[in-house]
């Protein structure tokens, strides 16, 4: 009888552990989660779009081109199902988050290094990445993203905040955005705003499109691009927790 009891205890044991790695899983991935539940027509003239949800099939098969510290990536015009599409910011987003991936969020040097090498190798034109300046709801009374243009950026996928814009950023050796554009004057400019009234609210790598090499400029969400993909830890973490089969990615 006692045996008996120790081996329920030890059992007991056993599934209160499992459930706590789940709730710690799902708790550590409810941001990138809790997302997917807000509306996001701040990025795009279509209504009542959403964030979408990890389908665990695809995250499960999803493009491993290249990586950059354990963190895997793809260039979308490189698989197949996706090689001829060009979408907007949005759309962008959420095939990546499908994958449990999210746009590429350049926060280092070196990182941006590997995506501007990948985008001269393979003569890319432009790629869409996770920037985007805050100018949504929460956003407003925050004086640290004031001026929004110089302080406002940050990378959706991590939501940490990017460098201001006119300086060099920390640890780096050039500034990443373009000195010109459509205004012949520094990035961002939000250039669209004064010919339509569209504010350039996410952030695109463009190769040289104004004679000014790789580099990043704001531009209005509805353009639609190729994008690149990497890992979401976030996204993987819930997937994993809420679905066994897909434990092992």
């Amino acid at each position: 009888m006692i045996l008996m009891c120790l081996l329920h205890a030890v059992q007991m044991m056993r599934f209160t552990l499992a459930l706590a790695a789940i709730c710690l899983a799902v708790s550590y991935a409810e941001p990138a989660i809790s997302q997917a539940r807000t509306t996001a027509t701040t990025t795009s003239t279509k209504p009542g779009r959403f964030l979408s949800l990890p389908v665990p099939a695809k995250c499960a098969s999803r493009p491993k081109e290249f990586s950059y510290r354990g963190k895997n990536m793809f260039l979308s015009s490189h698989v197949p199902a996706l090689a001829t599409k060009k979408v907007d910011w949005l759309d962008a987003r959420n095939i990546c988050r499908e994958y449990c991936m999210d746009l590429v969020a350049l926060e280092t040097q070196e990182k941006n290094n590997l995506i501007f090498r990948v985008i001269q190798q393979n003569d890319v034109p432009y790629i869409w990445t996770a920037g985007r300046i805050c100018d949504f709801n929460g956003c407003e009374n925050r004086p640290d993203l004031e001026p929004k243009h110089l302080y406002g950026w940050f990378w959706s996928a991590t939501r940490e905040k990017i460098q201001a814009t006119n300086r060099l950023p920390q640890g780096w050796g050039y500034n990443p955005w373009s000195q010109t554009g459509h205004k012949k004057r520094p990035q961002p400019d939000n250039a669209e705003y004064d010919i339509n009234q569209t504010k350039e609210q996410c952030l695109s790598v463009l190769n040289n499109v104004y004679n000014d090499g790789i580099a990043w400029h704001d531009v209005a969400c509805y353009h639609e691009k190729p994008f690149i993909c990497e890992d979401s830890d976030e996204l993987l973490r819930y997937v994993a927790a809420t679905n066994p089969v897909y434990k092992n990615f």
